[in-house]
């Protein structure tokens, strides 16, 4: 029968949170009203805050014990939520680098930047293709861009340790399809000579990246003359003249993709289907949103599982932690429960009260590791390989009102977990047991 009733509580308890790790916040605000209006309006609800309400005065009492719960939750989530902004952010950094009125072309079976390749004719018949926005001069509004890979020196290096960064030889387009790229310092480069702008997450990853400095790409020397901001994935990047950078890295004519303004929006069916149709091309073409969305899937998911691999981890501690604490406590208050037992209480409103307190403990462990998080993760500087690059990328963490909801959830059900069996103990004990116990 004991069997039985553990392997009830287990089925229980993976029902639960299977059922908990899905729920919006708008439904965990609904089952808190419901438990509130519970609690409130039924005989039993009464008992329950009766009860709880001698558990909870008395954490004081017991600080030390309590605060175990409080700090090993915090932890989990702490680390929890800071990893999973590492996602958050590289993910983020990507999705704002693309828009739903520009379009990437790269040759058809490529999967990114580095892998395609474009022909002179290629780019040509790119630029006539139907819905195309064309400036004041009735010109395309075509960035045909090459990209490569440098090595510089890493920032803070003391070992003098080079990291890869990705340059992008552009045209004079590449500012008109990405209105957001601003100058910040000095100024562009000039076409047809080897000058170079860096972007502002570059100079916070390498050496010596400053207006006015010189470094070598390709063997040749270059002048940086100015610094850009854009807000997204191309602040990590190093722009040049297209021409130039093929000509020093020996790329001939090509290019390997072309970035495109569209007419709007809804010109993007259009001008890709015109392109697949075109017997003389074997080019895909799909928004930029798109593309940088599919270039962080992986990246972001490999984040997502180690931060939930190492909160689980952690999670299994906290655990054990709010088990050997909850068990104690209803250890020592077995008198009093098996006397209110005694008097008519029931035993659900025993299980839900000492359910409420370890949940209380929970949430408040949860919302410090969540501020915690917030406080010194949030915008905090980080820089990896971008997937499909040749270079670093660099973004900022982000701790978003969601990944704060996930952590709480998290703390919650670990203190769900922990005061699940203690509880079922303290109202299952027979009364004539309890209260010959100490």
């Amino acid at each position: 029968m004991k069997f039985l009733k553990n392997l009830g509580l287990v089925l229980l308890l993976v029902a639960v949170l299977a059922a908990w790790v899905m729920l919006p916040w708008q439904g965990a605000l609904v089952l808190a009203v419901l438990l509130a209006a519970w609690m409130f309006l039924f005989r039993s609800g009464a008992q329950t805050r009766s009860v709880a309400a001698v558990g909870i005065s008395t954490l004081t009492q017991r600080l030390g014990s309590s605060a175990v719960i409080v700090v090993g939750i915090a932890g989990v989530v702490g680390v929890l939520v800071a990893l999973l902004a590492m996602a958050e952010g590289y993910a983020q950094t990507l999705r704002n680098s693309g828009s739903l009125d520009t379009a990437i072309v790269m040759r058809g079976a490529s999967a990114n930047e580095v892998s395609s390749s474009l022909s002179r004719e290629d780019l040509l018949q790119i630029e006539q293709a139907p819905g195309v926005a064309h400036n004041a001069k009735g010109e395309p509004i075509v960035s045909a861009e090459t990209v490569v890979a440098a090595n510089l020196p890493v920032k803070g290096s003391k070992t003098g340790d080079e990291g890869s960064a990705q340059v992008r030889g552009i045209s004079e387009a590449a500012f008109a399809v990405r209105p957001n790229v601003k100058i910040i310092e000095g100024r562009t480069f000039q076409p047809g000579l080897r000058e170079i702008v860096v972007g502002k997450g570059a100079v916070r990853q390498f050496e010596g990246l400053k207006v006015g400095a010189s470094l070598k790409l390709g063997n040749q020397p270059w002048t940086i003359v100015g610094i850009f901001a854009s807000g997204d994935a191309m602040e990590s990047e190093l722009w040049a003249d297209a021409n130039v950078v093929n000509d020093t890295y020996r790329r001939g004519s090509g290019r390997n993709s072309a970035t495109v303004k569209l007419e709007n929006a809804a010109a993007i069916k259009a001008f890709g289907e015109a392109l697949e149709a075109n017997p003389q091309l074997k080019v895909k073409a799909s928004t930029t949103l798109e593309f940088f969305a599919k270039q962080s899937e992986k990246m972001t998911q490999i984040l997502r599982i180690i931060g939930i691999t190492v909160g689980a981890i952690m999670a299994v501690g906290a655990v054990f932690g709010a088990l050997n604490t909850m068990f104690a406590a209803v250890a020592s208050r077995a008198r009093e429960i098996a006397t209110l037992r005694a008097i008519g209480f029931r035993g659900l409103p025993v299980v839900v009260a000492v359910m409420l307190e370890t949940t209380l403990l929970a949430l408040i462990g949860g919302l410090i590791g969540g501020l915690i998080a917030w406080l010194v993760f949030n915008g905090f500087e980080a820089s990896t390989m971008a997937a499909g690059s040749v270079g670093k990328l660099s973004f900022n963490l982000a701790v978003s009102p969601g990944l704060l909801w996930e952590g709480i959830k998290w703390a919650l059900a670990i203190g769900f977990v922990g005061g699940l069996f203690p509880a079922v103990r303290a109202a299952s004990v027979p009364v004539t047991t309890a209260l010959r116990e100490l």
